[in-house]
């Protein structure tokens, strides 16, 4: 079922990639929503998981917010050391950086790819609620992952084909990860700490790249309705699956 639902995230960077070099402009109103349904897998998924596993392992609550914390943080992080962060290099029609930015870019985005897949991986070894939830969240925020490292490419003065190649080592990397997971089972007490961190993963991506992106130069009552909407399905999904 992993590597199934890792197959989603491949068609969704690969169109992503292509949405790049077509409709880029108006990529808002998909990021608003992917924004509410990364805030629904947190709140109606993540935790309530999160907690009942507490429970049953009698782990404390507090070291699986702990973990959140750390999670945030360090891919925060990790982000600034990277330059994955976009610095909004539309505000600065003369910047431009050396080719070899674009390619250790894109390098880093194929790496957190990587990391998607393993995080659906891992959330199937914990219910299949959770790991078609966070499934739901990773294909949307790898539509954006696909636009940014072909935009990334063809910004640092690579030609098409680069970003191509690129674009289709981003696409590969979530099944490559799920696939690994395949090799080897979290036991509970761990799960705790990972659902923890990747609760700060996703809240970090949410508040600090997607939403102010969704909104930059496209501030609308639209986009924030389909927040909502993004927020309101997890709940529905979570919902009827749990």
């Amino acid at each position: 079922m992993a590597t199934a639902l890792a197959l989603l995230t491949f068609v969704s960077t690969v169109l992503g990639g292509l949405f790049a070099l077509r409709h880029r402009d108006r990529m808002h109103r998909i990021l608003g929503f992917t924004a509410g349904v990364i805030l629904g897998v947190v709140v109606f998924d993540v935790l309530p998981e999160i907690s009942e596993l507490s429970r049953t392992t009698g782990v404390p609550f507090v070291t699986s917010m702990i973990a959140l914390a750390v999670g945030f943080l360090a891919f925060q992080g990790l982000e600034k050391a990277l330059l994955v962060h976009k610095a909004h290099e539309h505000e600065y029609a003369d910047h431009r950086h050396a080719p070899a930015v674009g390619v250790a870019s894109a390098l880093a985005l194929i790496g957190h790819s990587l990391t998607d897949g393993i995080a659906i991986g891992l959330a199937v070894q914990v219910s299949t609620s959770i790991g078609l939830a966070v499934a739901l969240a990773v294909v949307g925020h790898d539509f954006a992952d696909g636009l940014n490292t072909v935009s990334l490419m063809l910004l640092q003065g690579h030609d098409r084909r680069r970003a191509a190649v690129m674009l289709l080592l981003d696409a590969m990397a979530p099944l490559i990860g799920a696939g690994l997971t395949l090799l080897f089972h979290v036991p509970d007490q761990d799960l705790l700490i990972y659902l923890g961190a990747f609760a700060g993963f996703l809240l970090y991506i949410g508040a600090s790249d997607i939403l102010p992106e969704a909104h930059a130069g496209h501030p609308s009552l639209a986009t924030y309705g389909l927040t909502v909407v993004g927020t309101g399905l997890i709940y529905a999904v979570t919902g009827v699956l749990r």
